[in-house]
């Protein structure tokens, strides 16, 4: 079964973005090598949904932090090493030979520049294997998830016609005959295992930054739990992307499934659900989280409606929109899926009367769910004591601190409902009402 999370929920977390300073992708994304960027996309785009896998890549990455292992490739020769192996080749060795014989030729008589590329790729290769094959040998010795992917590069890279390669020396004059043999080697015999080392050197790559970027922020690894426990529980948890963000702890278990959260505005609820979304993701794809420690079980999707926007397109008023992503959430929590579903400010488009009916009839409704767990938040602190009788709801808020009358927030969550009113009052003191007389 594949992870669900739509377009809106990946854009409200601001999780992909190659390019976007800010997004959580760019956070990891200082690959050196181009199959590293590429596996990187990969994994973001492929969230785990079986906890063993989950644990096991967690384990790996942290391997490579602990270890402090640097990359010890040349990133330009190993792009020239692939633009070499996947250039297309004779079928045959006599026509390889051929068929550089003449571009030699050539290079001499009318300063052809095929050969002289073909001697470099071939240069690349040699000293990127040479490279590849003592990064697997210091793997190999070292106990811990990434032996067995060490030794079976090693295997490759050990048998006979590989090791020759391998021990050549590239200062010296190589003839026609022996490039040629490399050749239909590296292109025809054994392809398919010489981008298999390409991969192993994208993996380590990946490994590298990723170990590095959690231990130079502070990230833990989450531990992956089976997803009919239907728990999530984080210490310190906070945004990864935010200097000097404030944490907060989190618990959530299928007795208490449901948190509602109260809040002024610019009190931080926003986000704190943005955290909590963001975390869960990067676990899933094992990636390190912003957290003192962090275990969740699997969820299989991610529903987010954070900042809903109208669609002039279709028509739809910016309440339309809202009511929409909740029947899109709806009709994916009736498919019996285990998600995380975030709502931020429920039915703030319409008037307060219904707002107050929806949000409450909403959250009735989604905390009936006992394999997903919920996070609601509204200004709307009525529905809050319409629903202190359901068990399974947590009721949380980010409080504001008054400072003669300058609010000031903590960002630090506290338990019970907010009874904070500052609307008013910030609207004095910004003297609009001074302004229209």
């Amino acid at each position: 079964m594949n992870f669900s999370i739509d377009k809106q929920s990946l854009d409200e977390l601001n999780l992909m973005g190659k390019f976007r300073q800010g997004s959580v992708y760019f956070l990891f994304n200082q690959m050196k090598t181009r199959g590293g960027e590429q596996l990187l996309d990969q994994l973001f785009k492929q969230p785990l949904v079986d906890e063993a896998a989950i644990n096991e890549r967690t384990a790996i990455f942290r391997f490579f932090q602990e270890k402090g292992l640097n990359f010890p490739f040349d990133a330009q020769q190993v792009s020239l090493m692939r633009e070499y192996v996947d250039a297309s080749a004779e079928q045959g060795r006599l026509a390889s030979y051929g068929n550089i014989m003449v571009k030699k030729v050539l290079s001499i008589l009318t300063r052809d520049e095929r050969y002289k590329s073909l001697i470099q790729g071939l240069q690349a290769t040699i000293v990127t294997l040479k490279k590849c094959y003592g990064f697997a040998a210091e793997l190999s010795g070292m106990e811990g998830p990434y032996q067995r992917r060490a030794n079976e590069i090693r295997q490759i890279l050990d048998t006979p016609s590989l090791s020759a390669l391998i021990e050549t020396d590239i200062y010296k004059a190589i003839s026609v005959r022996t490039i040629a043999t490399y050749d239909h080697l590296l292109k025809n015999k054994i392809n398919g295992e010489i981008k298999g080392v390409l991969d192993f050197i994208a993996e380590v790559d990946v490994n590298i930054v990723v170990g590095h970027v959690a231990a130079t922020r502070g990230f833990t690894y989450a531990k992956a739990l089976p997803k009919a426990l239907n728990a999530l529980k984080a210490m310190d948890l906070k945004h990864p992307c935010i200097d000097k963000a404030i944490g907060n702890n989190i618990e959530m278990q299928k007795h208490s499934n449901v948190i509602f959260l109260t809040g002024a505005n610019m009190a931080g609820k926003s986000t704190w659900m943005k955290s909590i979304g963001i975390s869960m993701y990067l676990a899933h794809i094992g990636f390190p989280v912003a957290a003192a420690s962090m275990e969740f079980s699997v969820r299989e999707g991610i529903y987010s409606s954070i900042n809903v926007a109208d669609n002039i397109a279709l028509g739809y008023s910016h309440f339309y929109a809202e009511v929409v992503r909740v029947k899109n959430a709806a009709e994916a929590t009736a498919t019996g899926k285990h998600l995380l579903l975030m709502f931020d400010e429920l039915f703030k488009g319409t008037n307060v009367k219904d707002a107050f009916d929806g949000t409450l009839a909403v959250t009735e409704a989604f905390s009936e769910y006992a394999n997903c767990l919920f996070i609601v938040s509204t200004h709307i602190i009525e529905v809050g004591e319409a629903l202190k009788a359901r068990d399974n709801i947590q009721f949380t808020y980010m409080p504001t601190v008054m400072e003669g009358d300058v609010p000031r927030y903590t960002f630090r969550l506290r338990n019970g409902i907010t009874e904070d009113r500052q609307g008013m009052m910030i609207i004095r003191n910004e003297g609009i009402i001074e302004l229209m007389e």
